[in-house]
């Protein structure tokens, strides 16, 4: 790996002290390691842009959530 890349993932988490333990919300930046089964040659494509396809897969799925929050926003008014 690149000396010279840091991934994010090896950054310390930083925790919100004002939010209430009992109601957990998601802070965008913070992040959360989680195991995905990701279709080989998909994860080989993200993977060949060089580091940080972890965070490259991360932007696609948000912009596909906010996209779709937008769109249900959308058929609620």
């Amino acid at each position: 790996m690149n000396k010279e890349y840091v991934p994010e993932w090896d950054q310390p988490a930083t925790r919100n002290e004002d939010s209430a333990p009992a109601k957990a919300h998601a802070v965008a930046g913070v992040k959360q390691i989680v195991t995905i089964r990701l279709d080989v040659d998909m994860l080989e494509w993200f993977k060949s842009a060089g580091p940080g396809y972890q965070t490259r897969i991360n932007q696609v799925l948000r912009e596909y959530m906010e996209a779709n929050r937008v769109r249900a926003q959308g058929e609620q008014h």
